[in-house]
């Protein structure tokens, strides 16, 4: 027989799926009302009340268009964004995890002199702002003559490999230092031991670690729009997006800002459908012990 639940079960129960709800509604409504206006015209964007739906002003009936679609993908500051946000965030992230990898192996699992304040320096860095760097980075690239994409790239290794480098500082130091012990006992190397028996055991966390990373230089927006503010052909897309003008003058291009941000996510979506099983194994190998 099952066993019946006390009024106090079912109204935590209830509870907790209301918080649920609650949250998935919170985090979904705005991507929601960014696709439902990307499908209006400019005359149902300016409807009152609001419609949860794009409809006919006249006659109140589903009506969508995909104009503002068309309008964005034959935007070539759109498209062109979207090169340099590939190239940047792509390029960012593989020197972060490079990097990190290797100086979350040596912190992780090497032993030194100056290893646990190294790690508190690291968080320390996660934790200033970044727009109490961009004066002074920004006077270093200008001095040094770099490009604003080569700029983009070392300066979102500021917040990217602190970040990397912390997160998979954890994830090495619960791998079992027997792995290192019998790769010594066979002669093999440091590296050798990082490289073919330590790294491939971190692929989940490499890819959580590098899937945040890109997201986080995907949406960058300060940097990039104070680096390509001389080279306008640098822009990246959030860039591109803010510097949208409208068909007419003075018109603000609401519906093609919010088509362009939803098409700016599908990269983001795709990846994380296509790793999805590596990213929740590297958000749970973190918490075992090995």
């Amino acid at each position: 027989m099952k066993k019946s639940l006390k009024p106090y079960d079912i109204l935590k129960r209830v509870g907790f799926n209301f918080m649920i709800i609650f949250v998935l509604l919170y985090l979904l409504f705005p991507f929601y009302w960014a696709v439902n206006s990307s499908l209006k015209t400019e005359s149902q964007l300016f409807m009152t009340p609001a419609t949860a739906v794009p409809r006919d002003p006249a006659t109140l009936e589903f009506s969508p268009t995909l104009q503002n679609y068309s309008v964005v993908l034959r935007d070539g500051q759109f498209l062109r964004g979207l090169a340099n946000s590939t190239i940047v965030a792509t390029a960012s992230t593989s020197l972060a995890l490079i990097a990190g990898s290797f100086a979350a192996f040596a912190l992780g699992k090497l032993r030194f002199r100056g290893r646990r304040p190294a790690l508190y320096l690291i968080l320390a860095m996660t934790m200033f702002p970044q727009v109490t760097v961009l004066t002074g980075l920004y006077a270093v690239i200008t001095v040094l003559g770099l490009s604003a994409i080569v700029s983009m790239i070392f300066s979102y290794l500021l917040f990217t490999l602190p970040f990397t480098t912390w997160v998979l500082t954890s994830f090495f130091k619960g791998l079992p230092n027997e792995l290192m012990e019998s790769a010594q006992v066979d002669g093999a190397t440091p590296f050798q031991t990082f490289r073919r028996i330590l790294l491939p055991l971190t692929a989940p966390a490499l890819v959580t670690t590098g899937l945040l990373a890109f997201i986080a230089a995907w949406n960058e927006y300060l940097f990039a729009l104070t680096f390509t503010a001389i080279e306008p052909g640098s822009r990246t897309v959030p860039v591109a997006i803010a510097f949208f003008t409208g068909a007419v003058a003075h018109q603000e291009p609401f519906g093609e800002i919010m088509a362009a941000a939803s098409l700016v996510t599908i990269p983001l979506v795709v990846l994380v459908l296509i790793f999805q099983r590596r990213i929740v194994a590297g958000l749970t190998s973190g918490a075992i012990k090995g």
